[in-house]
């Protein structure tokens, strides 16, 4: 596979660094995730292409600058616990956002909202994109829409879910099955259900995390991934394969205990690979994902072929990440991996400056 060259432009603005702001931590339950990933992604960037400021999230929600030091991230975790900062103190010119905020308020387009209103380029998908991809839901209805192949689901809203409708669940999605908050990531909240009670159970233990919540046919097949980058173009690795240590890939197997295999690329043949990378790449594009998202399939070997499991556009950068190593098994290391999506971010906002103009 060949890939065009990396970051043409990054720091080419009057020989200057370009001031790459590192956004981390935030208000969801996957506020560790997302402190971990900031400090690989920061110790990994070319301190030569860039002034890095690290802007960290607290729970509450206030905003502190955090040390971005070669000390800070050789502990393998930032945190947001320096002076307040907002992105008010940081100049716009010849700079770019890098979002690393897994979950609500982060992901799922309302940090992007704020970026876009306060004029920055920023690094993945914009709003609709990551409000369609965070709401599993919503990305259930869109791929449903066009065609794609995915399991069965069935949607329940907590304001109007009463017991007896699982029942209607149940006869729609089968047992067992796959029980998850509609808008959030990592697995978190997300139990299976081989019986009609454990299904109700579940169905309550997600309305802890959202009022809207997916049910999924649970499959029997091999857990395949792939990494997509691009905007008006999609760039796709080779596929990479989880074997899971836990019954399912759950937030202690990806992110406690490591017990899981990752295999990279996937042992399928090449019409399997080039299928699952087209699939990739339309799903990419009816989502209308930039930047990046990693595209998460189950594939059933002797049944349907390839199914749509869902799309993460801010995947985990951790060293044990299934995006960076991907493309790094595809030809683009981590560093050149980061000069990438800053150089996507760049265009995007280049081609949204341009439609500005066009429509005074």
């Amino acid at each position: 596979m060949t890939l065009p060259p990396v970051a043409s432009t990054v720091g080419a603005m009057s020989g200057a660094k370009l001031d790459l702001v590192v956004l981390f931590g935030g208000e969801s339950a996957e506020h560790d995730v997302s402190c971990v990933t900031a400090a690989h992604v920061i110790a990994a960037a070319n301190q030569t292409k860039y002034e890095i400021t690290a802007i960290g999230i607290a729970r509450d929600g206030s905003w502190h600058r955090a040390d971005a030091s070669p000390a800070a991230t050789r502990s393998g975790r930032l945190a947001p616990t320096g002076p307040p900062l907002t992105l008010a103190d940081i100049s716009r010119h010849n700079t770019v956002v890098m979002p690393l905020l897994h979950g609500p308020l982060g992901e799922d387009g309302t940090v992007q909202g704020m970026l876009e209103v306060a004029d920055f380029a920023y690094v993945g998908a914009g709003v609709l994109s990551s409000a369609l991809c965070m709401d599993k839901a919503m990305a259930k209805q869109i791929v449903a829409a066009a065609g794609l192949p995915q399991p069965h689901f069935r949607v329940v809203h907590e304001p109007h879910f009463e017991s007896a409708e699982i029942d209607e669940v149940v006869a729609s999605v089968g047992l067992p099955m796959f029980v998850k908050p509609a808008n959030m990531g990592s697995s978190v909240g997300v139990r299976k259900a081989k019986t009609r009670e454990d299904a109700l159970a579940a169905v309550r233990h997600a309305f802890i995390f959202d009022e809207w919540v997916l049910c999924e046919e649970a499959i029997v097949g091999r857990e395949i991934e792939v990494a997509v980058l691009g905007n008006l173009t999609a760039e796709v690795s080779l596929p990479g394969e989880i074997i899971a240590g836990a019954e399912f890939y759950d937030y202690d197997d990806k992110y406690v205990n490591t017990s899981a295999r990752l295999i990279i690329p996937a042992t399928l043949d090449t019409d399997q690979t080039c299928i699952v990378r087209e699939l990739a790449a339309r799903v990419y594009a009816e989502l209308r994902c930039e930047g990046m998202a990693r595209v998460d399939f189950f594939f059933e070997e002797k049944g349907r072929g390839f199914l749509l499991n869902e799309v993460n556009t801010i995947p985990g950068f951790t060293p044990i990440s299934m995006y960076p190593k991907m493309w790094a098994a595809s030809g683009l290391p981590y560093d050149g991996l980061i000069d990438r999506l800053v150089e996507l971010a760049l265009d995007r906002r280049s081609r949204s400056k341009r439609g500005a103009q066009e429509r005074k």
